[in-house]
């Protein structure tokens, strides 16, 4: 009989779609269920926009309950910053509805610039209190002394809503500490698995010869690519991790272990991506110029493999002794190499291979012990300000227009249209790239039109009761709500079930106004058209001068950098936590690229400018053991101050970097003093090689600064080996 059941099923009960299917089969019935329990309670105590409450319903709704618990309490804050703001507005500009437009067309913006600059669901907050403007401001229109009382009905149906959601998806879905610490162990297993890689690689490369039988890296220089299969794994990696992160925030909202250690999760999470990053083409060119790094190369591989075979149980993580003493015997085994690294090119290996030790151990630490409150390193939030100042004008633009589209027409449902584009233009500002998410929700939303309209002539008439309403509403909601978190349609899904909510307008009386409806349909699919011409036509995202602000962002930093005295280089994990935010954007915003453009190259020399980052903090650690005289020390700071140059000159930085470690090199120096110097020597000389592997990346006539057909100098990202 079980084999009959599973024959009749549409695919395995054990595949992974089974599983998707189940889970959004669960997903969709807790929002029904919500929606039917909220709906009710509207009609009982007689709000007088029952349908704001299921709209409220399908905003917060997620799958992970600290999610909807974040959101919940972001969309209450931001429904109440809007309603106070829609009263104060109309209070001041009520007798000049022109300055009223535009007062409050600035409050749109800002709200979607803000929201822009936010992360998680506190940019909810400012897109709520951006569209709670309009949505309060709307029906007192006619009659601006009901503002108040707009405002209050606003937020009685958005709290409705709110505490049905969070009561039905608290109880019927389990929260357990226990799946979030899984999530970070396989990542963290994950993470080895993809530097072993590279180091096996290495170990068998470092003879000096490609297995290809290319030249060595130190007669060309080349910034060798990698197999498309690490580059499919990185990817992967990459955004397992950053999918992990945001897990952490949501659990820390529900799960009160998880909320002890959250900062540390954080550290834990950004340690890991930062390991990701160390590990891009540059370590093959390492391997193959240094043939002596194979004992470095061999010692990693045994501790990596050491490493995943104690990782394998399941508590490790609450019992990680096993693991920092391995961590541990490893540095200690490096100590060993270390003194008797005469070359600097062995002690770049060693170098390396500590800071990937180093991490490994701060990761199980961050892991392994709940220090959240103890943790004082922070890493802030990078703020895209072109992205927000752009999204904001968006905002403003077409807020402005539609409320002088009504003024000067005065169709009858002008307002349901300026409801409409502010609120999507408000949600859209959220979104990765507004521009890009435009034509999915307003596609969504036109959808949405023909849907109610079935809904009216099919459904509606021949409700008799409650549960029959109920029922037609979650049928006709019910495609937009399966596909609500699938990635391809998820925008349009979500527009579609939102704005459908918003153009039914059942109500506790209701009496049947075709003419009007017909006006709310032709209102809302004016706002999609509209919504299309701003983002796409008028204001459409430029996303190569996305990517270059954030090449040229880092640039700036490895710049600060180099200027800065030892006594003021920052936290290394303050630095790289930053600049991961800005590749991790960056590697978005190519991905959006609609023109050809070395992609690759780009992702790899972003890595490479951490790398970079690195070997500056370590060179500048440094300076002072290393016992340097008055002219190596003048010749290594001319070589630094030759970064304000990088955008115009990188490789004659690169130059620079290379005399100065050319000159300090040619003195010898026994003892602490002289391990500092080779340990000085080969941060420059890794620091030029990177520089000349990637004389495209920083400089101002680089790819992304340049049309796709336009020639000139330094138009490549990365040093061609076929060259």
């Amino acid at each position: 009989m079980r084999n009959l059941f599973r024959q009749l099923l549409p695919f395995d009960s054990n595949s992974v779609r089974w599983r998707n299917f189940v889970s959004t089969a669960a997903f969709t019935s807790k929002v029904f269920l919500s929606i039917g329990i909220a709906l009710f309670l509207a009609f009982m105590i007689q709000l007088e926009s029952p349908m704001s409450t299921v709209t409220t319903v399908l905003i917060v709704a997620n799958p992970t309950v600290g999610a909807l618990v974040s959101k919940s309490v972001w969309r209450m804050t931001g429904t109440v910053i809007g309603a106070a703001l829609s009263t104060a507005v109309m209070a001041m500009f009520v007798q000049s509805a022109v300055l009223y437009f535009m007062v409050l067309s600035v409050f749109v913006g800002l709200a979607c610039m803000t929201a822009t600059c936010l992360r998680y669901f506190r940019a909810y907050a400012a897109v709520l209190a951006g569209y709670t403007i309009i949505i309060v401001a709307v029906p007192a229109f006619a009659h601006p002394e009901n503002i108040f009382m707009s405002a209050m009905m606003r937020v009685s149906d958005v709290a409705l809503g709110i505490v049905v959601t969070a009561a039905v998806f608290m109880v019927t879905s389990p929260r357990r500490r226990q799946g979030t610490i899984d999530a970070l162990s396989e990542a963290f297993r994950e993470t080895i698995r993809h530097a072993l890689v590279f180091h096996e690689g290495l170990m068998n490369r470092s003879g000096g010869q490609e297995a290809s039988g290319s030249e060595t890296v130190g007669t060309e220089r080349a910034f060798r690519s990698l197999p498309q299969t690490i580059y499919d794994g990185r990817q992967r990696l990459l955004g397992q991790l950053a999918r992990l992160g945001t897990a952490v925030e949501y659990a820390a909202t529900d799960n009160p272990d998880i909320h002890a250690g959250v900062r540390g999760y954080r550290l834990a999470v950004s340690h890991m991506t930062g390991l990701v990053a160390s590990y891009h083409p540059y370590w093959r060119n390492l391997g193959v110029a240094n043939p002596l790094s194979t004992p470095v190369h061999r010692e990693i591989r045994d501790t990596l493999t050491r490493l995943l075979a104690l990782t394998e149980t399941a508590g490790w993580i609450e019992r990680p002794q096993g693991v920092l003493g391995c961590l541990e015997e490893s540095l200690g085994r490096l100590e060993v190499l270390e003194g008797v690294a005469t070359s600097p090119a062995l002690q770049a290996s060693v170098d390396n291979v500590r800071d990937i030790l180093l991490q490994l151990r701060e990761t199980v630490l961050d892991l392994s012990s709940p220090r959240g409150p103890d943790v004082r390193v922070r890493v802030l939030p990078y703020l895209e300000w072109m992205s927000a100042i752009y999204n904001g004008l968006r905002g403003m633009l077409i807020a402005f227009l539609a409320c002088m589209i009504w003024y000067i027409t005065y169709f009858p449902t002008g307002p349901m249209m300026i409801m409409y584009v502010v609120a999507a233009s408000s949600l859209l500002s959220t979104a990765p790239s507004a521009a890009r998410a435009s034509l999915p929700m307003a596609i969504g939303t036109a959808l949405s039109v023909p849907a109610c309209w079935l809904c009216h002539i099919a459904a509606l008439p021949r409700v008799d009761g409650y549960p029959m309403l109920w029922l037609s509403v979650c049928a006709c909601m019910l495609p937009g709500v399966w596909l609500q978190f699938h990635p391809r349609y998820g925008v349009g899904a979500f527009g579609y079930t939102v704005f459908l909510a918003m153009q039914l307008m059942i109500t506790n009386s209701m009496v049947p106004d075709d003419i009007t409806l017909i006006n709310t349909w032709l209102a809302i699919l004016m706002g999609c058209a509209l919504l299309v011409l701003v983002f796409r036509v008028i204001m459409p995202a430029d996303q190569r001068l996305y990517a270059s602000r954030l090449v040229i962002s880092l640039g700036r930093s490895l710049q600060s950098l180099s200027a800065r005295p030892a006594a003021r280089v920052p936290s290394w994990m303050v630095w790289e936590g930053t600049q991961i935010q800005k590749v991790s954007i960056l590697l978005m915003r190519l991905s959006l690229v609609a023109s050809p453009i070395d992609r690759q190259g780009y992702v790899d020399g972003a890595f490479a400018a951490l790398s970079l980052g690195r070997l500056l903090i370590r060179l500048r650690q440094a300076i002072e053991p290393a016992g340097l005289s008055v002219h190596e020390r003048e010749g290594l700071e001319v070589a630094l101050a030759s970064f304000r140059t990088l955008r115009r000159d990188p490789v004659g930085t690169a130059a620079s970097l290379m005399a100065a470690a050319r000159m300090i090199g040619a003195d010898e120096a026994f003892g602490a003093a002289g391990l500092y110097r080779v340990r000085l020597v080969s941060c420059l000389e890794q620091s030029a090689h990177i520089l000349d592997s990637i004389p495209g990346f920083f400089h101002a006539n680089g790819p992304l600064n340049r049309w796709y057909d336009e020639r000139g100098p330094a138009t490549m990202v990365s040093v061609n080996p076929a060259q």
